[in-house]
């Protein structure tokens, strides 16, 4: 099924129900559809068709769900880019893809231009960007039927080495977006707040497309705000709202800071809240549930690799197997987890996470060393590595390259950070291993303390006697202003471990 089938399918059935709402602004699925051929049309006259590359780097706009209607109803490639790069990053990910076309909101115009001069950009200004220009437009008439075609390039975060541009066709992201509706329950009447960056893997194919496949209204925030989202779920009568945890958290503390009652907002009419991201520990998981009611809490495990799909820790096992990605994988996903020898990872055990599944993506763009490292056969290797318990269920203790290996030993990175991050001085923390040509590797942590005062290594290694083995405790602590991070907020350990490898 070609993606634009989603949009043209929902207007043949609801063309009156709403489709989309955004601030001061609703579209039906007919309106919606109409403005998405008129965009189509714009693009042609500009030289796009079949096979072109149209980027969006946009707030939660209509504009960005409109451009990605409009270029797939031309047989064209869609590039969600991240509206928090600065021109560097923007630059890296524009010419990677080659886009000839894009949309762009006005106050990151400038950043744009200069990232890609080349690119013929449209603006979503309300007097004279893309919904104005289209107004008076003669619809495309959809020709591209291919659904093997590329539709979708998904960018990875880029926490190790440069983001990699993950190749989705029609059919893969067609396949998903059942499966997702599925597992979160949406329906017909589903209506999704959308306050998570849209250009994301989640917010995208978790949230808004699912929603539009069941025929469900997607609610469009243009950037999250810990208390304009928590209104917006009750006045906009939302339903479904996924984030990652502090998504959740940073209400509460902004609450409790400002005097504000957390009971005063409506959730009255939630049917579901999902978490993604990062497992969460028990009493994260706690105050979640205790706080957003009513409604069921799900939390995802996937991969941009795979559109995201993945695994799922379902409501009941949320606080008994906190901390944990679930024993079993999403619907049309297989999952297994393998041992360094190739074998399978049984009770009490660690090994790679593994899946299978139809969703995912054909390749990782211009880069054919990547593609074939990531895949055994049809099976996706995540790079995480988990631990299995005696019921089966999975807890993520590492990535596959963020092990540390000291004297033959392995050290999990995550393990020992979150020991530290329990000292009362740490505010953030990152582990990386610093090479050593007597031991391979010695546990080297950066951390910013919360009075910016430096951490000597002899106070954390005792405090760390009692949490961790001796040989998992750092050798080297350098306290930092602050820890790199990618616009996503994922930490770069290849920058720390090339700034712990030149302090010698």
């Amino acid at each position: 099924m070609k993606l634009n089938a989603v949009l043209t399918s929902g207007t043949i059935r609801h063309p009156d129900k709403e489709a989309l709402v955004t601030t001061g602004q609703t579209w039906t699925y007919r309106e919606l559809h109409d403005d998405a051929t008129k965009a189509a049309s714009l693009f042609k006259s500009k030289g796009a068709g079949e096979g072109s590359t149209i980027a969006a780097m946009t707030y939660n706009e209509a504009e960005f769900l409109i451009t990605a209607f409009a270029t797939w109803m031309l047989g064209g490639v869609f590039v969600p880019i991240n509206h928090k790069f600065a021109v560097p990053e923007a630059k890296y990910m524009l010419n990677h893809c080659g886009a000839t076309l894009g949309v762009v909101s006005p106050e990151l115009h400038g950043i744009a231009t200069q990232a890609a001069p080349q690119i013929d950009w449209t603006t979503t200004d309300h007097e004279s960007g893309l919904l104005h220009q289209i107004s008076e437009l003669v619809p495309h008439e959809e020709e591209h039927e291919n659904d093997q075609d590329p539709a979708l390039i998904l960018y990875t975060s880029g926490t190790t080495s440069s983001p990699k541009g993950c190749v989705h066709t029609h059919d893969g992201i067609s396949r998903l977006l059942p499966l997702i509706a599925l597992s979160l329950d949406h329906h017909r009447e589903t209506r999704t707040l959308v306050a998570m960056p849209i250009w994301h893997s989640a917010p995208l194919n978790v949230s808004t497309m699912p929603t539009l496949f069941v025929g469900g209204t997607v609610i469009l925030q243009r950037e999250y705000h810990p208390v304009e989202t928590m209104q917006m779920l009750g006045t906009q009568r939302a339903t479904a709202f996924f984030g990652p945890s502090i998504a959740f958290i940073a209400p509460l503390q902004v609450a409790a800071k400002s005097g504000l009652d957390f009971a005063d907002y409506d959730f009255s009419t939630m049917e579901s809240w999902t978490f993604g991201g990062a497992p969460i520990d028990e009493a994260t998981t706690r105050k979640i549930i205790d706080n957003y009611k009513p409604g069921t809490h799900r939390q995802l495990y996937g991969m941009s690799e795979l559109g995201p799909a993945g695994s799922e820790l379902r409501p009941e096992d949320q606080l008994r197997k906190a901390g944990s990605v679930g024993n079993y994988s999403m619907l049309g996903v297989d999952m297994r987890v393998v041992k360094a020898d190739d074998t399978e990872a049984g009770p009490g055990e660690t090994g790679e996470i593994w899946f299978k599944s139809d969703t995912r993506m054909k390749e990782y763009l211009h880069n054919p060393e990547a593609t074939r490292e990531a895949f055994v056969g049809p099976w996706y290797r995540t790079g995480d590595i988990a631990r299995i318990d005696d019921e089966g269920y999975l807890y993520i203790v590492d990535r596959l390259k963020d092990i540390i290996i000291v004297g033959g030993e392995n050290v999990f990175s995550l393990e020992v950070e979150e020991a530290i991050a329990q000292h009362p001085r740490v505010a953030d923390v990152a582990v990386v291993g610093k090479p050593d040509p007597d031991w391979g590797q010695q546990v080297t942590a950066f951390v910013t303390t919360s009075d910016d005062e430096p951490l000597d290594q002899a106070e954390l290694q005792e405090f760390l006697s009692v949490h961790v083995a001796r040989y998992k405790a750092p050798r080297f602590v350098h306290t930092v202003d602050e820890l790199p991070r990618n616009p996503s907020g994922k930490l770069l350990k290849h920058v720390l471990r090339d700034q712990a490898e030149a302090q010698r």
